[in-house]
């Protein structure tokens, strides 16, 4: 029996046992951006973008099985370079934004390609339909921000491809194109008080930056020291 108890216990202290929670990150609005692209009458890909897009990520890079990401991004901040283009875009025949003024996408699992590509698939609520999106993600960096207030910060560049018809977005299939291809680019900052977007955001105690690691580059070392 003793023995038995024994063995028990080292294998629950063994290093390969102990998982760790990942670190919370909040999406910087500033440097988070979705670009989208749709065909305009065959003639050329219509380019538009969306900014000021909140969220959070719960995010370990060396565990990108355990991700999770809550993202809300507000389509009246949509811009096609043109005012007319973009009521137009808004009107309630196409994005219905004035009744469903932001996209929401929450993740619903990650599957890992190596130590800085994985495939964060989600659902995406668009028009208050929902359908299952995946983006395909690469890590740029998680490090110390050289900015003030010098918050550890990981960035990343992701891709995905979807049916604007799908989301009931079907308005003007001869001039519109179906087929919608998104790229993003986000950053996020390391917060452990962030919240989803949709509850009473957590506000930030100026000058008071928190604990980092000067790490450069991520790592895929289990031992890699895990910042405070």
């Amino acid at each position: 029996m003793t023995k038995r108890l024994t063995l028990a216990l080292l294998l629950c202290t063994a290093p390969w046992a102990v998982s760790a929670a990942p670190d919370t990150y909040r999406l910087d609005p500033v440097h988070t951006r979705v670009l989208f692209a749709v065909e305009h009458a065959g003639f050329s890909q219509a380019l538009g973008t969306v900014s000021g897009s909140e969220g959070v990520l719960a995010f370990d890079p060396d565990n990108w099985s355990s991700a999770t990401l809550t993202v809300s991004v507000p389509l009246q901040r949509l811009d096609l370079g043109d005012d007319k283009w973009n009521k137009a875009a808004l009107a309630r025949n196409l994005l219905d934004a004035e009744r469903h003024p932001e996209a929401r996408f929450v993740s619903t699992r990650v599957e890992p390609v190596d130590a800085t590509h994985a495939r964060v698939i989600g659902e995406l609520t668009l028009r208050g339909v929902s359908h299952e999106v995946a983006l395909d993600v690469t890590l740029n960096a998680v490090k110390r921000h050289p900015m003030p207030p010098f918050r550890r910060t990981a960035g990343f560049s992701a891709t995905a491809t979807l049916s604007r018809s799908a989301f009931g977005v079907d308005a003007w299939p001869s001039m519109i194109g179906d087929q919608v291809q998104l790229r993003i680019e986000a950053e996020a900052l390391r917060d452990r008080n962030a919240t989803d977007p949709q509850d009473t955001p957590s506000v930030d105690a100026p000058g008071t930056p928190e604990p980092i690691d000067d790490s450069d580059t991520p790592s895929t070392s289990p031992a890699r020291k895990r910042s405070p």
